[in-house]
C-alpha cells in the first residue's frame, strides 16, 4: 500500500507541468535563457543573525541584468531563505520568486554556490534564536562571531554555473517531496530591503548583460543596497563565455529603433509646435502692427477734421488780410485807364473855333446831355472823335462803353465840368 501511494504521487508529480512549480508566483516570461552564473567570492558577513541571499540574472527593459548576491537580516527569526529560478515551461523561461520560509524549497537545482549547492542550504541552521555559520561555505569573522561549525558541502549538481533549470542546457533537477512541501508551506515574501536592492540593480546600467558581458563590477555587497565601498565584491569572470541571443539583438535594434523614431516623433512634433507658435506670434504682431497703424491713420485723419473750425476762421482772417489780388488789379485798372483822355476830347471841341457850332451850342446849352456834345462835333466834319475813343480801347476795352457819360458816373470825371465852363467862350464866336 504503502509502495503504490508513493508510485502514484511520483506519477502526479511528472503530470504536473513544470512551470506550476514556482513557489510565488511568474512574475517574468520570456524565451531567451539567461545568462550563466558569475563566478565571485562572498563578503564578510556583516554581523551575526545576517542570511547570504544569493545573486541571480533577473529581467528588465533592456535584457537581462545582475542583482548582486547580498546579506540580508530575516523578517523573523528562525526563517530561511530560497532564493528564486528561472525555469522553462510552456515555451518560455518563467521567474520563480524566492522567499523566506520555515523549510528550504525548491530553487530549480541551480547552484549558486555558498551553501546552496542546489537542493537545500548546507551555509547554516537556527539554534535557541541563534543562527549558526558554515565557515567552509561562509565568509566569517569567526572572532566577532562564534556560532560556528564547519562542515563540506556535497554539491549534488555539477557545478556548470548554469542559471536555470528545463529547457536546451538547463539544469534537470526535480523537487523532492521534501521540497514540495516546503512550496505548499506558509512563505513569506522578500524585505522590503530586498525589493529596494533589486530595484537598485535595475538603475544600474553597469549590471546589464549586454554591457558587462555576464561578469558583473558588482557580483556582491555585504549589506542589501550597497553597491559601493569596501563590502562591495566585483567578479572574478564569467561563468560561460557570453553571447548576445540573436532575438536580443533583434529586440534591442527594433527597441532603438522605435526610441529614435520616437525621439524623431517628439522633435519633429515639437519643431512643428514652436513653427505655429512663432507664426502665430507673427502674425498677432502683424495684427497689432496693422491696428496701430489703423488707428495712427485714423488719429492723423481725425486731427484735419478736428481743426476744421479754426482753419476756416483763419482762412476768413486770411481772406480778409488779403484782398483778392485779382479784383486789386482791375479797380486800379479803373483809376489807370485814361478817363482823362476824354478830357483831351472836350479840349479838342473847344479848340474847333467852328463858327457853325455856336447855335448848336446853344441848343447844347439847353440840353446839357452829354450826347448832343458829340452830335455837334460830328457835324463840323472832323472825324478826329472817333479815333479817340479807339485809343481809349487799346488801353482797355471797355473804354467805348463809359466814352462820355460812363467815366463821369464812374468817378465823377470832371470831364462835362469843363465842357460846361467853357460855354461862355463859345458866346464869343460872333466876335468872328
Amino acid at each position: 500500500m504503502r509502495i503504490s501511494r508513493l508510485l502514484l504521487l511520483a506519477v502526479l508529480i511528472m503530470a504536473v507541468p513544470y512551470a506550476l512549480f514556482a513557489q510565488f508566483g511568474v512574475s517574468v516570461s520570456i524565451t531567451i535563457a539567461p545568462p550563466a552564473l558569475p563566478v565571485y567570492t562572498q563578503p564578510m558577513v556583516p554581523s551575526a543573525g545576517f542570511l547570504w541571499t544569493p545573486g541571480y540574472w533577473s529581467y528588465g527593459d533592456e535584457g537581462y541584468f545582475w542583482v548582486p548576491g547580498t546579506w540580508v537580516e530575516p523578517p523573523t527569526v528562525g526563517l530561511l531563505w530560497t532564493p528564486g529560478y528561472w525555469g522553462w515551461g510552456n515555451s518560455a523561461f518563467a521567474w520563480n520568486e524566492g522567499y523566506w520560509g520555515a523549510q528550504v524549497g525548491f530553487y530549480g537545482g541551480v547552484n549558486y554556490g555558498f551553501g546552496y549547492g542546489g537542493v537545500g542550504y548546507g551555509g547554516g541552521y537556527w539554534n535557541n534564536g541563534a543562527f549558526s555559520y558554515n565557515t567552509s561555505v561562509n565568509n566569517v569573522n569567526v572572532t566577532n562571531i562564534t556560532n560556528v561549525y564547519s562542515k563540506t558541502v556535497v554539491n549534488v549538481t555539477t557545478v556548470n554555473h548554469v542559471s536555470y533549470n528545463g529547457g536546451q542546457g538547463g539544469v534537470t533537477a526535480r523537487p523532492t517531496a521534501a521540497e514540495e512541501t516546503a512550496a505548499h508551506a506558509q512563505h513569506t515574501p522578500p524585505t522590503a530591503l530586498q525589493t529596494q536592492h533589486v530595484h537598485a540593480a535595475s538603475t544600474n546600467h553597469a549590471l546589464l548583460a549586454s554591457v558587462n558581458q555576464g561578469r558583473p563590477a558588482i557580483a556582491a555587497t555585504a549589506k542589501p543596497g550597497e553597491f559601493s565601498g569596501s563590502g562591495v565584491v566585483a567578479a572574478k569572470q564569467a561563468g560561460a563565455p557570453y553571447k548576445a541571443p540573436a532575438a536580443a539583438n533583434k529586440a534591442a535594434a527594433s527597441k532603438a529603433t522605435e526610441n529614435k523614431t520616437a525621439e524623431n516623433k517628439a522633435a519633429a512634433s515639437k519643431a512643428t509646435e514652436n513653427k505655429t507658435a512663432e507664426n502665430k506670434a507673427a502674425a498677432t504682431k502683424a495684427a497689432e502692427n496693422k491696428t496701430a497703424a489703423t488707428r495712427s491713420n485714423q488719429n492723423k485723419a481725425a486731427k484735419p477734421t478736428e481743426t476744421r473750425a479754426p482753419t476756416e476762421s483763419s482762412k476768413s482772417t486770411t481772406a480778409r488780410a488779403q484782398p483778392a489780388p485779382k479784383p486789386a488789379p482791375k479797380p486800379a485798372a479803373a483809376h489807370e485807364q485814361p478817363a482823362p483822355k476824354p478830357a483831351p476830347k472836350p479840349a479838342a471841341a473847344h479848340e474847333q473855333p467852328a463858327p457853325k457850332p455856336a447855335p448848336k451850342p446853344a441848343a447844347a446849352h439847353e440840353q446839357p446831355a452829354p450826347k448832343p456834345a458829340p452830335k455837334p462835333a460830328a457835324a463840323h466834319e472832323q472825324p478826329a472823335p472817333k479815333p479817340a475813343p479807339k485809343p481809349a480801347a487799346a488801353h482797355e476795352q471797355p473804354a467805348p462803353k463809359p466814352a462820355t457819360p460812363k467815366p463821369a458816373v464812374a468817378h465823377a470825371q470832371p470831364a462835362p465840368k469843363p465842357a460846361q465852363a467853357k460855354a461862355p467862350p463859345s458866346k464869343e464866336e460872333p466876335r468872328n
